[in-house]
């Protein structure tokens, strides 16, 4: 059940007792991987968000002191991915759904005693969500403090093992996600299927972008006939090993920073 999380910090195999006696709880750090169900290409399986997110948060409690009490809670593996849903097999919430969902389950752990929740999102489709989440939460409880993090913002090495053209518009299914994939899910990867597509770029000079600082609202299928948008056909195992650690080292870095966090306060 506990899947790529190391069983002694996967939330669930604790009893109430526990964690009426564990010390310390108000920072304990509870984190709540969320992934999506949504096509990823010919190539790829539909859990590709969830699966990194977990393998990456794995791998990061694996490394960090057991001094630091953190713990992982079951993965969501739905979301807001109607970006998608032209392509069969997508399964999509409302914003509205994951923003209840997570609203819901934050609220049990902290009615449970526990102050810090990190809300670790793998899918690009819905950051928004979890910073909506983050700050209604800690508005309503002034003492819980919720981190809106997004898996891929961590200091990681990933951008080095990319062509230019893939660190601009790789975003989906591309080089960085297969490569990933072939290091936790290698068989669940169809490398002969793999096919190379990039979306139409925008005018020269233009400030717009699909995801930049100034973007604009898209479907998949307005830039990808496959549902790729990217190059997967050069992904390796090797890079998404090095992918894999590196991401994971950030996290463990994360992790420890909230564990320390306190909320600022004025002078």
């Amino acid at each position: 059940m506990h899947s790529f999380i190391p069983p002694q910090r996967f939330f669930p195999y604790l009893t109430w007792t526990d964690i009426q006696a564990m010390p310390n709880k108000e920072n304990v750090v509870l984190i709540q991987p969320v992934g999506a169900i949504e096509q990823h290409g010919p190539h790829l399986p539909l859990i590709v968000d969830a699966a990194i997110g977990v393998a990456v948060l794995g791998k990061a409690l694996e490394k960090l002191d057991e001094s630091i009490p953190a713990y992982a809670l079951p993965t969501l593996y739905y979301g807001k991915s109607n970006e998608h849903w032209h392509f069969p097999g997508t399964i999509t919430l409302s914003a509205e759904t994951l923003l209840a969902t997570l609203t819901e389950v934050a609220e049990s752990v902290y009615r449970s005693g526990f102050r810090k929740l990190v809300l670790m999102n793998s899918h690009g489709g819905q950051p928004q969500v979890m910073e909506i989440v983050a700050r209604d939460l800690h508005i309503k409880y002034s003492d819980f403090l919720v981190f809106p993090l997004f898996t891929w913002r961590v200091p990681h090495i990933t951008s080095e093992l990319l062509t230019p053209k893939e660190k601009q518009l790789g975003i989906h299914a591309g080089d960085a996600e297969t490569s990933i994939m072939l290091a936790i899910l290698p068989e669940q990867v169809k490398m002969d299927a793999a096919v190379a597509e990039y979306p139409p770029e925008q005018p020269a000079g233009s400030l717009l972008s699909m995801e930049g600082k100034l973007s604009f609202a898209w479907a998949t299928q307005d830039l990808s006939k496959s549902g790729v948008v990217g190059d997967p056909t050069v992904a390796t195992k090797e890079k998404g090993d090095r992918i894999l650690e590196s991401v994971s080292g950030g996290w463990v870095q994360v992790i420890k920073d909230v564990y320390a966090f306190q909320q600022p306060q004025p002078e």
